[in-house]
């Protein structure tokens, strides 16, 4: 089963090294540039495939607008990627995949949902990369990468495909 790797606004402002977002995660699984290229690297290499939710690049922007220095650089990164997205370059998905996460129906059920969400302590962002993932785990093995321990609680579980039997 091919594998998605979707990726979380911690992980990206650590990857494109926003000023004051260095790091990730807590003490005992703490993500660095390092270990994220690495990561990046071994996904690359196994042939995954890369999303950006909306709402990462959201945030992430975010991020980057309110960072004390390199907010143009940084922008200039972030934009390159989104650029990728839209353009479907691989290793990156396709933006307009998640169009359908987005109709007024998506929205309604995302209304509904969110509350008990928020309740649990999930952002409405994290609601939204929640639904990505379950989006594309319908038919890719996915992986949520993610410094914040609370979403990747989310993270779908890929079934098992079944073994078949031997004949005797």
């Amino acid at each position: 089963m091919r594998k998605v790797l979707i990726i979380d606004t911690s992980i990206l402002c650590v990857w494109l090294a926003v000023p004051g977002k260095d790091t990730c995660g807590p003490d005992d699984d703490r993500w660095d540039k390092q270990r994220v290229n690495e990561k990046i690297q071994t996904e690359l290499q196994a042939g995954t495939t890369f999303v950006l939710p909306l709402a990462t690049l959201i945030e992430t922007g975010n991020h980057i607008a309110q960072a004390p220095a390199y907010r143009f650089e940084r922008g200039q990164a972030l934009a390159d990627l989104l650029r990728k997205a839209a353009d479907n370059e691989t290793p990156w998905a396709a933006f307009s995949e998640q169009s359908s996460l987005w109709s007024s129906e998506k929205l309604k059920t995302l209304a509904d949902t969110w509350p008990t969400l928020a309740a649990q302590q999930l952002s409405l962002g994290d609601a939204t990369i929640k639904d990505v993932a379950d989006y594309y785990a319908q038919n890719y093995q996915v992986e949520i990468l993610t410094g914040d321990q609370g979403l990747k609680a989310y993270q779908p579980i890929t079934p098992e495909v079944p073994r078949r039997r031997q004949r005797r």
